[in-house]
């Protein structure tokens, strides 16, 4: 059976190496019915397990404005081991930049979170009452708010297979940042994102991240 992560910094693992490359659609119209019952707890505990616990994932943070001009980028190494995250990010010289996890990531609209998912690990969550089921890349989602101390985060997940498909960071009950996925790569027998688009709402540029591998 295939499992796959469709959003987030990609923490779904297996192989070193890249098979193909699709578009995200044809991909999800052919995978099984994963979830049976679509309850808020269904669908975060099928998150959490697409997430493994030893990976290494390398790839590039890519700042750009509104008309795609590139205005920074950096490479990041990702390593997950037992639940356990470290997170390293260099220059183009290859020199460690320090940074801090609170927060954007130097002058991209990435976050840690964005990274490594933690918010799936938190303990208040459930429906958005405000929200109905919505379709993102023609999958049918629920919505499903994640909450810990001031922070929101609002992920749509897949009914069928608990994929998250798309989720946004929320300040006042409106969005300030936006994160999808684009394009997956099949790493061995597991997909897995290899471009994805974080946005900060109204800030007139985004960044994308890719992931060069995965191991």
């Amino acid at each position: 059976m295939k499992r796959f992560l469709i959003i987030g910094a990609l923490l779904c693992s297996s192989a070193a190496y890249c098979a193909e490359t699709v578009e995200l659609p044809e991909v999800l119209d052919k995978n099984e019915v994963f979830v049976k019952e679509a309850t808020p707890e269904n669908l975060v505990e099928a998150c959490r397990t697409m997430v493994p616990e030893h990976v290494q994932i390398e790839g590039r943070i890519i700042l750009r404005n509104r008309r795609g001009i590139v205005q920074a980028e950096y490479n990041y190494i990702l390593r997950r081991d037992l639940g356990e995250t470290e997170l390293k990010i260099f220059d183009e010289n290859g020199k460690d930049i320090p940074f801090e996890k609170r927060g954007r990531i130097l002058s991209t609209d990435v976050t840690w979170s964005d990274l490594t998912l933690d918010y799936l690990w938190w303990d208040d969550f459930g429906y958005d009452s405000e929200r109905e089921s919505e379709s993102v890349h023609g999958q049918v989602c629920s919505i499903i708010l994640m909450r810990k101390d001031d922070r929101v985060v609002r992920v749509w997940v897949d009914k069928k297979t608990g994929a998250m498909m798309q989720a946004e960071e929320l300040s006042k009950s409106k969005p300030v940042r936006r994160l999808w996925g684009t394009r997956i790569k099949k790493f061995g027998d597991r997909w897995a994102p290899n471009v994805l688009e974080v946005e900060t709402i109204g800030s007139g540029h985004r960044t994308k991240i890719t992931v060069e591998t995965l191991i």
